[in-house]
């Protein structure tokens, strides 16, 4: 029986993501008290592997069953389903990773005079949070409506949206690491999307906020290693790292290894401000350097252009112009060796694919970000996917290798947004360092599960 790929988009700006064994479906405070065991420079965390990678942590006291969240960095609220639970068109998606949760006795609603509801809320004045929470007219006018909640907020991504309301509860993140009145969106209702989501970019609902607001060493400088995708839990050994916090001897030497960071400067996005935005010169392929849109290198005041580095996304999307640049150029040193596999394109949505006898010559494909020398060389396997297909089933299976990079859609579909976003399917083998003080991200190639070692010195 074929193996078949499936493909297309979900999460914010048609963010990807695999669902089944090798399926692709086309869809993308003030400061709290707060307790620490741990008073180390890192503290490092496990994200569960796989397509879309996982963070868990529990909420309240007593603490509720686990609960797992996908981590996203293009998105900057953590919210996640609550019992009763309804989600509209999920027919086609993954199913929950964790039961919808019965708030805890010690869960309290935000307030509508609240920054955090602000904040939920796209920054709207207490006063107009307060009538929409009716809030009486007198009660607003003397600065009286903490007894109101906060109203619902709303929130949208490429291909799925919620309803949700905030509370404050305590957090417990692996390692016993825990935050006092950490602030989180509670959805009775959402469309097209049954996990939750573990914001993790600007703004200050994030996680990484939330954390820094009590503990800077640990909130402001946070990195992942992505451990290869797999579909098989049996193949996948140690989870990836999520490593709060920063320890430069570490980050510099790892055993007899020394460990080189390629950093580029994050771009700051006016109209979708918790992007991490970074400027892309160009994409080679091979020797041949082309060069990327000018909108890429950098953002306008309209919110358009630069590429994103975003977790939550499995595949890297590129304007169109460019994507067929690199194309073209892929085509040319493959196409000239290996038989087109077009019924695999068909049934997948993949392309280009090649059919091929041993193994596959593909030139090598590197990411040329703005700064001094900031080249990022790809691996094989973060960009050529190789799988047997079986054809009809009767016929002899054969080596097939597909690119896996996506066409983003042309400029003006791409208008007000970002223009580029590089994908955690490019992202594997490489520790991703956001440095939200020095606003700068790094990229260093790593042995993902072997990280987990450094850690016990």
């Amino acid at each position: 029986m074929s193996e078949t790929l499936l493909l297309p988009l979900t999460h914010a700006f048609s963010k990807t993501h695999f669902t089944t064994p090798h399926h692709l479906l086309k869809t993308t405070s003030a400061r709290s008290a707060t307790r620490f065991r741990h008073r180390h420079k890192q503290v490092p965390l496990p994200l569960s592997s796989g397509s879309d990678y996982t963070l868990s942590f529990t909420l309240g006291s007593p603490p509720s069953p686990t609960i797992s969240l996908y981590l996203d960095t293009g998105s900057d609220v953590v919210w996640l389903p609550c019992s009763p639970f309804e989600c509209i068109l999920c027919e086609s998606k993954a199913p929950p990773l964790s039961p919808p949760l019965n708030l805890s006795a010690s869960a309290t609603a935000v307030p509508c005079k609240s920054s955090a509801c602000s904040a939920a809320h796209s920054s709207l004045p207490s006063s107009d949070l307060c009538a929409m929470a009716r809030c009486p007219l007198d009660a607003i006018e003397t600065s009286d409506c903490n007894s109101f909640p906060c109203p619902p907020f709303y929130y949208a991504y490429g291909d799925g949206s919620l309803i949700a309301r905030l509370y404050k509860d305590s957090l417990t993140l692996p390692n016993s690491l825990s935050i006092q009145n950490f602030t989180f969106g509670c959805a009775h209702t959402t469309l097209a999307e049954p996990v939750g989501v573990a914001g993790f970019g600007f703004g200050r609902l994030s996680l990484p906020a939330q954390l820094s607001s009590v503990s800077p060493q640990l909130g402001n400088r946070f990195s992942y290693c992505l451990v290869s995708h797999s579909f098989d839990s049996d193949k996948v050994r140690r989870p990836s790292p999520l490593i709060l916090g920063r320890n430069e001897e570490k980050e510099k030497q790892f055993g007899n290894e020394v460990v080189e960071f390629v950093y580029t400067d994050m771009l700051h996005n006016p109209k979708h401000p918790y992007f991490y935005s970074v400027g892309l010169e160009g994409i080679s392929v091979g020797k041949r350097n082309i060069p990327a849109p000018e909108n890429l290198k950098r953002v306008d005041r309209r919110g358009s252009g630069g590429m994103v580095v975003d977790s939550g996304t499995t595949f890297t999307m590129l304007p169109s112009n460019l994507y067929d640049s690199v194309v073209n150029e892929f085509d040319h040193r493959v196409g000239r060796f290996n038989e087109r596999a077009s019924a695999v394109e068909e049934t997948t949505g993949l392309g280009p694919c090649y059919y091929y006898d041993k193994v596959a010559k593909v030139p090598v494909i590197s990411l040329h970000f703005v700064g001094n020398g900031s080249r990022v060389v790809l691996p094989r396997r973060n960009y050529f996917y190789e799988f047997l297909d079986g054809g009809d089933g009767i016929g002899k299976k054969r080596n097939v290798g597909c690119l896996m990079l996506m066409n983003g859609g042309d400029e003006e579909e791409l208008r007000g947004g970002p223009g580029a976003t590089l994908g955690n399917y490019q992202q594997q083998g490489f520790e991703v360092v956001y440095d939200l003080e020095k606003r700068k991200i790094g990229f260093a190639r790593r042995k993902c599960s072997s990280l987990w070692d450094s850690f016990k010195n």
